[in-house]
């Protein structure tokens, strides 16, 4: 099954396939959202380390080799490469949006500084490469993403990260919203459970975003 027909929800279960979108280079980027250290600790608790394994083998399976890959490819045919990370500009976080304050899993108090808002290493940014640091769930609407990308000409948005239902999510949407095309590359992407990951797929497939995986974008960008 192509991208066109794959992961269609009820309300896009007999739209028409959509067309080969035209993803000039000058016009388009990667965007990394937020895989940082924080994500790959794993828990001292067996029944909690138990209960993540799934999303842990998928990142280091999956997730991490295959958007090593796109980065290569993108950098080695002069494509930009931005990447987007959660870290508070305040020690005590004061500057976080609710959605970060709120009790809960989604409480990330990680200040700028701190080794676990760093990105990760395997996909760690080259030098000259756009970090945009935010406090909010989406990345554009927590940093001027949107002011930079609109100065550099960018129209298309090839996104990638964690969490597939949360911060990228949130942040397709945005783009969506201000009128930038979004490809979704669902194996550069994990959430907390692969169900979680496909549902979210499903959700905002063909109306926020077009879902591909890293074969079909390089064989429709043509890129080496």
């Amino acid at each position: 099954m192509s991208w066109k027909t794959a992961y269609r929800s009820f309300y896009y279960e007999h739209a028409p396939e959509p067309d080969d979108p035209v993803l000039l280079a000058h016009e388009t980027a990667l965007l990394c959202i937020d895989v940082q250290n924080y994500g790959m600790v794993q828990s001292d608790d067996p029944d909690e380390r138990a209960r993540w394994e799934p999303f842990h083998s998928r990142m280091r399976q999956t997730l991490i080799p295959n958007l090593q890959a796109m980065q290569t490819r993108f950098r080695r045919n002069g494509i930009d490469v931005i990447h987007a990370r959660i870290g508070c500009l305040l020690e005590d976080g004061r500057d976080r949006s609710l959605s970060q304050k709120l009790p809960g899993w989604n409480n990330l108090l990680m200040p700028t500084s701190t080794e676990a808002s760093q990105i990760i290493p395997e996909l760690a940014p080259a030098p000259g490469e756009i970090v945009v640091t935010k406090t909010t769930d989406s990345a554009l609407t927590g940093t001027n993403l949107r002011l930079v990308l609109n100065n550099m000409g960018i129209r298309n948005l090839i996104v990638t990260g964690v969490y597939t239902d949360q911060c990228v999510s949130s942040t397709i949407r945005s783009l969506a919203d201000e009128s930038f095309f979004v490809i979704l590359l669902e194996d550069c992407c994990a959430a907390g459970t692969d169900e979680l990951h496909r549902r979210e797929l499903e959700i905002i497939n063909m109306i926020y975003c077009h879902v591909m995986n890293s074969d079909e974008l390089i064989g429709l960008m043509g890129l080496s």
